[in-house]
C-alpha cells in the first residue's frame, strides 16, 4: 500500500512539473509577410493581432521578406503595431523595402539576415517612377513620426548642454524615402538611404542578426516557448482566387450569360440568378481589395437599369441601351483598376491593358457563348431546356395571357412590326406580341415582316416581300 501511494505521488509531482514547465512557456505569435503590402496584408495583419490578444501572447513575431506595396495599407498596419501592447519583433529575411521598411521601424526590435537590406522607402507608382512631391512629403512625415514613437533620450553635459539620443533617428528614417535628407556620415552620397544589417545596427534601425526565427527568439530573451502561426481563413482564401484576372474574366462570362438566357427565357428564375451571384463575386473582393469603389459599383447597376429599360420599356436600340453598355463596361472595368475617382496618375498602364482585356474577352465571350449555349439548350426543338420556351406572349387588346404553342410554329407567318426592330423590338403575329430581332437592316413601325427561323426561343423576322 505504501508503495502504490508513492507512485501516487511521484505522478502527482510529474504532472505538477509538466504543468509548470507549460504554463512558463512564453507564447509567440507568428505572423509571415512575405509578399507585396496589400489591403489583403492590412486585413490578415488585423486578424492576426486579434488572434495574438485573444491567446494573450507575449511576444507578436513578424517573419518579412517584401519589397513594398500601397502606402495606405502599410500605414494602417504599422499604427496597429504601434497601439499594441504585445511586443512586436520583426525578422527581415532579406528584404524590408519601401512599405516594408515603414512596418519594420515600427516594431520594438529589428533583426536581419546577414546580406539583408532594410530602406528605400520613396514612394513610386507602378513602374518604379517617383510620385509627385506631396506623396513624398506624406512618406517622409509618416516615416518620422514612426521612429519617434520610439521615444529619445536626453542628456544634460557638465557644461550644460542638451544632447538628444533617439532609439530610432527621425532624420535617418525621412532619408529612407528622400535623396535630398542630409545625415553627416549617414547620408551624403545623394542617393536614397538602404541599410545592410550592419550599417542598420550602426544606426540603431537593427539590434541584431540572425539566420533563423529561434535566433531573434533568444536574442530576444526567449527559449522556451510555444509558436502559433497565423494561417489565412478560408475567406482570405477565397478573396484572392476570385481577385485573379482569369477568374474575374469568367465571372463576367456569367454575368453577361446570364442575363442574355434569363431575357431569352424570363420567368426560369435561375439564370438571373447565376447572374447576380457573379456580379456579387465580381464586386465583393474588388471591393473588400479597395478596388473597386462605391460609384464605381453604382455606375454598373446603372447601366443594368438603362439596359432593362432600354429591353423592356422602349424596345429597340437607343441612346439609352447605348449608355447602359457603356455604363456596364465601364463599371467592371474601373473597379479592377486602382484609380482613385478618375485620378489614374500612379497607375501602371499594364495593369490598365490587362483590365481593359479581361472586361472585353469576358464581355466578348460570355456573348458568344450565350449564343452557342442558347442553341444547344433553348432551342424549341431539341434544346436541352425546350420546355422553357416562351409560354406566355401578350394579346393585343387583353394584355398578357398563356399560350400552348410552340415558338417554331411561327416560322413563315407572317405579322406586323409593332415598333421600329433596331434591330430588336417587338411584332404582331396573329393578334399576338413577340419579341423579334431584324435579320438585317433596320425595320419601321407597322412594316409587314414575315418569321424566318426561331433560335435559343428568338424570332427573326424579314421584311415582307410585296
Amino acid at each position: 500500500m505504501k508503495l502504490k501511494n508513492f507512485w501516487i505521488l511521484l505522478l502527482l509531482i510529474s504532472s505538477l512539473a509538466a504543468l509548470a514547465q507549460e504554463a512558463n512557456k512564453k507564447k509567440v505569435y507568428l505572423l509571415n509577410i512575405k509578399s507585396e503590402i496589400t489591403p489583403a496584408t492590412r486585413r490578415q495583419v488585423s486578424q492576426a493581432f486579434e488572434a495574438a490578444d485573444s491567446l494573450q501572447a507575449d511576444v507578436f513575431l513578424i517573419h518579412m521578406n517584401t519589397y513594398g506595396g500601397t502606402v495606405v495599407d502599410a500605414d494602417s498596419i504599422r499604427t496597429r503595431i504601434l497601439q499594441s501592447d504585445i511586443p512586436v519583433y520583426v525578422f527581415i529575411d532579406n528584404n524590408a523595402a519601401s512599405a516594408g521598411a515603414l512596418i519594420s521601424i515600427a516594431c520594438d526590435g529589428i533583426y536581419m539576415r546577414p546580406g539583408g537590406s532594410i530602406g528605400a522607402a520613396t514612394v513610386v507608382n507602378q513602374t518604379g517612377e517617383a510620385m509627385p512631391d506631396k506623396y513624398q512629403s506624406y512618406m517622409r512625415s509618416t516615416m518620422r513620426a514612426t521612429a519617434e514613437a520610439h521615444g529619445k533620450d536626453t542628456v544634460v553635459t557638465a557644461s550644460g548642454d542638451t544632447l538628444v539620443s533617439w532609439f530610432r533617428d527621425p532624420k535617418i528614417a525621412e532619408a529612407m524615402v528622400d535623396e535630398r535628407i542630409y545625415v553627416e556620415g549617414v547620408s551624403d552620397s545623394g542617393q536614397v538611404l538602404t541599410f545592410t544589417p550592419a550599417e542598420a545596427i550602426a544606426n540603431g534601425f537593427c539590434e541584431g542578426t540572425a539566420e533563423t526565427l529561434k535566433e531573434v527568439l533568444y536574442q530576444v530573451g526567449i527559449d522556451d516557448y510555444e509558436v502559433t502561426e497565423y494561417q489565412p481563413t478560408w475567406i482570405e482564401k477565397i478573396i484572392g482566387f476570385l481577385v485573379h484576372p482569369m477568374i474575374s474574366g469568367l465571372l463576367i462570362m456569367a454575368i453577361v450569360g446570364g442575363i442574355y438566357f434569363e431575357m431569352q427565357s424570363p420567368g426560369i428564375g435561375f439564370p438571373l440568378g447565376i447572374a447576380i451571384l457573379a456580379a456579387v463575386l465580381y464586386f465583393m473582393p474588388l471591393y473588400l481589395e479597395g478596388l473597386a469603389e462605391h460609384w464605381e459599383i453604382a455606375v454598373f447597376i446603372v447601366g443594368l437599369i438603362l439596359i432593362a429599360v432600354e429591353i423592356f420599356v422602349i424596345p429597340g436600340f437607343g441612346i439609352a441601351g447605348a449608355a447602359g453598355i457603356t455604363l456596364v463596361f465601364l463599371g467592371l472595368l474601373l473597379s479592377l483598376i486602382d484609380n482613385v475617382n478618375f485620378d489614374f496618375e500612379g497607375v501602371e498602364l499594364r495593369g490598365v491593358g490587362t483590365a481593359i482585356t479581361t472586361v472585353v474577352l469576358g464581355l466578348f465571350g460570355g456573348f458568344m457563348l450565350a449564343l452557342y449555349l442558347g442553341k444547344k439548350m433553348f432551342t424549341a426543338e431539341h434544346g436541352l431546356f425546350k420546355n422553357f420556351a416562351l409560354k406566355t406572349v401578350q394579346d393585343v387588346h387583353e394584355g398578357y395571357v398563356s399560350v400552348e404553342t410552340k415558338l417554331f410554329d411561327l416560322k413563315g407567318k407572317s405579322g406586323t412590326a409593332q415598333t421600329v426592330l433596331r434591330p430588336g423590338g417587338k411584332i404582331i403575329v396573329d393578334g399576338d406580341i413577340y419579341d423579334a430581332v431584324a435579320v438585317s437592316g433596320f425595320i419601321d413601325k407597322d412594316e409587314k415582316i414575315v418569321v424566318t427561323k426561331i433560335e435559343a426561343t428568338q424570332l427573326y423576322v424579314e421584311l415582307e416581300e410585296e
